[in-house]
């Protein structure tokens, strides 16, 4: 991953990272807080216009997992045990858990199900072209 595709935005109580190269637009950030995620703004993410919480809490919904999270206190997401499978039909295969995939530690992520993508294992939406 280049830097021009990760990029962290910086708040009082939380630090939200996005990874562009791994965002599929399922735009659960834009309808969960727009005050923070606002593809208008620059920059397109506020942290500190919403609590810490409401903060993870929408993050955590990003079922690529192009969008993560660290609290200023250092704790960051729990993910879910056992590991939660889900198969979009002619789309990714959605992963949420205590993932080991690319070489580093993941809570979420969409994977390839075509084998077409330039971003493998991950979904870069090439099936949807």
């Amino acid at each position: 991953m280049g830097e021009e595709e990760l990029r962290s935005y910086n708040g009082s109580d939380i630090t939200v990272s996005f990874d562009s190269a791994r965002c599929l637009h399922f735009a659960e950030c834009l309808r969960g807080l727009p005050a923070v995620f606002d593809v208008k703004a620059r920059p397109w993410i506020s942290p500190d216009n919403a609590d810490a919480d409401s903060v993870a809490e929408v993050v955590q919904r990003c079922p690529s997992g192009a969008l993560q999270y660290i609290r200023r206190d250092g704790s960051a997401e729990n993910p879910p045990d056992p590991t939660v499978v889900t198969v979009i039909a002619n789309g990714p295969i959605l992963l949420h858990g205590n993932l080991s995939l690319a070489a580093r530690r993941e809570t979420r992520a969409a994977l390839c199900s075509c084998g077409r993508s330039s971003n493998r294992p991950f979904c870069d939406n090439t099936c949807h072209d």
